[in-house]
């Protein structure tokens, strides 16, 4: 009996690759047809491409997609010498891209993938065909409560206040991160993978490389007008998905990007900072609609 291969069916399959960035070995995800307009979808904390693995077959029909896991996450090497903030988070993004061929794409800004993405947006515009903005926060005077403990360790930096961050860098930490308030039966659609397999991931140096990250933002929050004044001068087409349910980012912080993106779509979820786990049915007609529209092949 002769095998059709049904090359359709195989270009919608997610695809795990890895590649070699200056003798860093690097792990990607990627669905859908070369050649097609191209959604790259950077990671938050403390993720990995891991959240994306159910987004990207439900596009890649028409889509191009194509995540990565920054240096020191997920399944790709933690090399010595390498720049682990977000300057150097954005440099990995922008040799990724030209090293896959990627010249012009949607970003997905989710979590700190989203201050990432936006400094590789400023650094050329012109790659940058749409944004689609979910649970990312670039507004100081709209965070939520669970900044406290971070905005108190800015104000007085002890070892103290620093300890308390790196408590916060451990197992249980992770599930809070995961969980991060939502209702309980929202709770329930969050798969506990998330948190064993990313802690399981983590080394001590690894955990010591995330506990300098957190401790430093106070430098990304300088950044904030930065990000609003890139959002004002070039007004790329934004979707705006968000789930309110978030301690750190609330509807206040989804509302703000307005005030820079007056025709931006927004659309206010039933969920938390993970969207993608709990609302996935809901989240995915609004990118097709949205990518149908500003991202067609």
């Amino acid at each position: 009996m002769d095998v059709i291969p049904n090359t359709g069916l195989d270009e919608m399959r997610v695809k795990h690759r890895w590649l070699d960035l200056a003798g860093m070995k690097v792990f990607y995800r990627e669905a859908g047809r070369a050649g097609a307009p191209v959604l790259l979808l950077p990671h938050g904390y403390p993720c990995s491409s891991y959240e994306f693995r159910e987004l990207m077959p439900r596009l890649a029909d028409r889509w191009h997609l194509v995540a990565p896991d920054f240096p020191g996450s997920g399944y790709t090497d933690t090399p010595d010498g390498f720049r682990y903030d977000f300057d150097g988070f954005a440099d990995f993004l922008d040799t990724f891209t030209h090293k896959l061929g990627l010249q012009r794409f949607a970003l997905y800004l989710h979590d700190f993938g989203s201050q990432i993405g936006l400094r590789l947006a400023i650094r050329d515009p012109q790659r940058i065909a749409a944004l689609i903005i979910q649970n990312g926060d670039i507004y100081e005077d709209v965070l939520g409560p669970k900044y406290a403990s971070l905005q108190e360790y800015w104000r007085n930096p002890t070892p103290e206040a620093r300890q308390k961050i790196a408590d916060a860098v451990s197992e249980e930490g992770f599930r809070e991160e995961f969980l991060n308030e939502v209702r309980p039966e929202i709770a329930e659609r969050i798969s506990p993978d998330l948190w064993k397999l990313h802690w399981s991931l983590m080394d001590e140096r690894r955990r010591e490389i995330a506990i300098d990250v957190i401790a430093k933002l106070r430098e990304n929050v300088e950044w904030f007008s930065r990000y609003q004044q890139y959002l004002r001068d070039h007004q790329p087409p934004t979707l705006i998905v968000w789930g309110p349910q978030d301690g750190y980012m609330p509807e206040k912080s989804a509302r703000a990007y307005l005030r820079d993106l007056p025709k931006a779509e927004l659309h206010l979820l039933d969920g938390g900072h993970w969207l993608l786990e709990t609302n996935l049915d809901e989240v995915v007609p609004l990118i097709r609609g949205f990518m149908g529209r500003f991202l067609a092949a």
